[in-house]
């Protein structure tokens, strides 16, 4: 069955989308309490300093009486709130930092391990440049969920009910007036909601859009250099990033009208105050002290909801990462270890398919009724056309894929029996396309496992031929390697997976055309580090030169996902079918050069 895209796993909404991410903040539950505590500290002291300055005016600095004394003792006391603020703001900024960074960083693992464990249908479906995305744009915009919006809405909250506590203990009247506002907020708030979620989701999407266009790009950049399409992807490019600049304007755009709205509306209330104070002034209601108090709280007043409500942007993009990473932790792989795995003992090599047919898509099967047998020990070799079926094969027998009917089999046990561990292990693969990864030589042949000791890796480079070359370096095994080992020609990087199969000594060997891309002498050179890699294993071999499966023991000729033909060279030869068409074609490929060719020798020979 295919694997569903993360389009097609089932979408969270709203806040639930960031409670599946909670039990990452859980082992920080204590560094959230010292946090509650130095913001209760924060507000307390900020909340101090204008009742101080009423004090300090109403008491001390009247016209009718000057108290020095006073005036000194709410001074220090103001200064201590001061330090007080900043220190307890101080810490409880560095102490988030810290837990939100955790918490990242725990969210990038569990999703680098969670894409690690999926099914190669799962990569087939779903963009790379978008995954790239999940794991490092959209789990920092997480992070801002515990490092911004959490301190925002316990900071903020509790400041506005401090702040309200204080403005009705000053003047109930006054402070029923400014309560009027908060419907007045309420309302615009949930005015701009849907238009705030919609612009940071069309944002984020083509965000995606960009870096996954990017990506893909930057991988195939000799495709698009040979086409000569450069200036076809760059107007491609400048037209996806004009989609997002647009989007991200029109963020902004209604951000501001958000934001502006409610600045108006603080200044409206302050105007208000000013009115309502000034006139109890004058009536003698309250003292001048007080009115200077509401006016500053007034305006304290709308800092948190200015500052919640900014934070509303922080919610919105935190929630639609949230929704994303959680797209992808719901997908389940296709392929699953069984509940009680079989453990190899002494692995044969022998394989058998039975019946076996399979799909991509379903409906639309690429393998019909595949059935054959190999002895552990042979070399059997695969031919056909491109698309023929072949590398599918290959990837049931390593059960990237699992077989959609019948069963396939390694030494009497069908595959799904095994932890893909196991059967790993058991099976070396060396592909057309050789992929290395940055890091050292020795890294790339270990991969690095820490159980392969240096003498390993150099005894493994040795029977492949590769240990001379690699001396031939400028670090030797140390030589550090580009992304894919670009400073590595193309024979060099194959004799460095020879190796790295070598180091691994599987019992099962397939070779993906594995020289295919290479020229006549090149390919001769690689041929010795292959006779090392084949030797005391069943291989099998997908060719793309007829040559180098001529004396394999059996041959499975290929047409459209159907075994047609089926025998040794000379029994295909003599039938007059496909293999024989395709041999007679291909004569001019008999070895240019005296080179042994592990591939032409006999199983015999071989051992």
């Amino acid at each position: 069955m295919r694997q569903k895209t993360l389009r097609d796993a089932t979408p969270t909404s709203g806040l639930a989308s960031l409670a599946h991410l909670l039990p990452f903040a859980r082992p920080y539950i204590g560094y959230f309490a010292v946090v509650f505590v130095l913001v209760v500290i924060y507000n307390a002291a900020s909340v101090l300093q204008p009742y101080l300055v009423k004090i300090a005016i109403d008491r001390d600095i009247s016209v009718a009486h000057l108290d020095l004394h006073g005036l000194i003792a709410v001074s220090l006391v103001y200064i201590g709130a001061v330090i007080a603020s900043v220190a307890a703001n101080y810490f409880q900024i560095l102490l988030l930092q810290y837990v939100g960074q955790s918490i990242v960083r725990k969210i990038r693992i569990r999703l680098f391990s969670h894409i690690e464990s999926q099914s190669m249908s799962f990569f087939d479906n779903n963009s790379l440049g978008r995954l790239v995305t999940n794991v490092s744009s959209d789990t920092e915009t997480v992070s801002q969920f515990f490092t911004q919006f959490f301190l925002s809405m316990v900071r903020d909250g509790l400041s506005l009910v401090m702040i309200i506590a204080v403005m009705f203990e000053l003047s109930p009247r006054i402070a029923a007036y400014c309560m009027v506002l908060l419907p007045i907020i309420f309302a615009i708030s949930l005015l701009f909601r849907k238009r705030l979620r919609t612009a940071y989701q069309t944002t984020r999407t083509r965000l995606s859009n960009v870096v996954s266009f990017l990506a893909e790009n930057l991988a195939g950049m000799r495709i698009t250099q040979i086409f000569h399409q450069e200036d076809r992807q760059a107007e491609r490019f400048r037209s996806l990033n004009e989609a997002h600049r647009s989007a991200n304007v029109h963020e902004y755009q209604v951000s501001v009208q958000f934001n502006r709205a409610l600045d108006l509306l603080g200044n409206v209330a302050v105007a208000g105050v000013v009115w309502v104070g000034g006139n109890a002034v004058i009536g003698h209601m309250i003292l001048f002290g007080t009115l200077y108090a509401f006016i500053t709280y007034i305006r304290q007043f709308f800092q948190p909801i200015n500052s919640i409500t900014q934070q509303w942007n922080t919610l919105q993009s935190s929630i639609v990462a949230a929704d994303r990473i959680g797209r992808v932790l719901a997908v389940q792989p296709d392929v699953a270890d069984p509940v009680q795995p079989l453990t190899p003992r002494e692995v044969t090599g022998k394989i058998e398919f039975d019946q076996v047919s399979f799909a991509y898509k379903p409906g639309e099967n690429v393998l019909n009724d595949i059935s054959f047998a190999v002895a552990p020990g042979a070399f059997v070799g695969f031919v056909g056309a491109t698309g023929a079926g072949k590398s599918s094969i290959m990837s049931l027998l390593t059960r990237f894929y699992d077989v959609s009917q019948g069963r396939v089999t390694v030494d009497d046990v069908d595959v799904r029996e095994y932890r893909q561990e196991d059967l790993h292990r058991m099976i070396g693969l060396v592909q057309q396309d050789v992929h290395l990864f940055s890091g050292t030589v020795t890294d790339n042949i270990r991969m690095f496992r820490g159980e392969f000791s240096e003498q390993d890796v150099i005894r493994a480079a040795e029977a492949v031929g590769a240990d001379e070359i690699i001396r031939r370096l400028p670090q030797g095994y140390e030589t550090k390697l580009f992304a894919k080992g670009a400073n590595l020609s193309m024979g060099e990087r194959q004799l460095v997976s020879f190796a790295r199969v070598v180091l691994l000594n599987p019992r099962v060997l397939i070779l993906d055309e594995a020289t295919a891309s290479l020229d006549s002498q090149t390919e001769a050179w690689v041929q010795r580090g292959l006779q090392a890699v084949a030797k005391n294993r069943t291989t099998l071999v997908i060719a793309h030169r007829l040559s180098t499966i001529r004396h394999a023991d059996q041959i499975i000729v290929l047409d459209r996902g159907r075994i047609i033909e089926q025998g040794d060279h000379e029994t295909l030869v003599a039938k007059g079918g496909m293999y024989a068409r395709l041999y007679e074609k291909s004569g001019i490929e008999a070895p240019a050069t005296a080179a042994v060719d592990i591939l032409t020798l006999s199983p015999v020979a071989r051992g």
